[in-house]
């Protein structure tokens, strides 16, 4: 697995995160923080994305519990026949913004729903996000009906 770093762990990026988000929302639109994530996905994980192109989502659900597990996540992930299910009961993000005082951005969870649109781009897979509180949704990852290739 290509994205798998080792070291020390610092969680306060995801209040600097979310503090550029809401950045990014005011001073260049929300469409613009939709393409910087959707970007995200298909170029900066462009070999996932790629894995995903040739039908391979093993690499996407090795992805998901290297970091998750590393920020000790409270998930689960269940293989499907044309798939992944990603149960995320709490988002260790979101929770790190909370544990430092932060407000919460409301545009935190679309950059989850726009890098999965991104990793999913020119593949024969969606990702379809259904959010089920704040910090918990489920995130399932299957092969489109219909795929053109871009």
């Amino acid at each position: 697995m290509r994205y798998q770093e080792t070291g020390g762990l610092h969680l306060d990026f995801h209040g600097a995160t979310n503090t550029t988000i809401d950045y990014v929302a005011d001073k260049y639109g929300v469409e613009a923080l939709r393409d910087i994530f959707f970007k995200v996905g298909r170029d900066v994980y462009k070999d996932i994305r790629e894995h995903l192109a040739r039908g391979d989502a093993a690499e996407l659900v090795k992805h998901w519990h290297h970091f998750l597990d590393r920020e000790g996540a409270d998930y689960s992930v269940e293989t499907t026949a044309d798939g992944a299910r990603l149960t995320m009961r709490q988002c260790p993000a979101v929770r790190h913004v909370k544990t430092l005082g932060l407000k919460l951005s409301g545009h935190f969870c679309e950059q989850t729903e726009h890098v999965n649109r991104g990793l999913c781009d020119g593949t024969g897979f969606e990702i379809v996000t259904e959010r089920a509180g704040e910090g918990s949704c489920v995130q399932t990852l299957r092969r489109r009906a219909h795929h053109d290739p871009q």
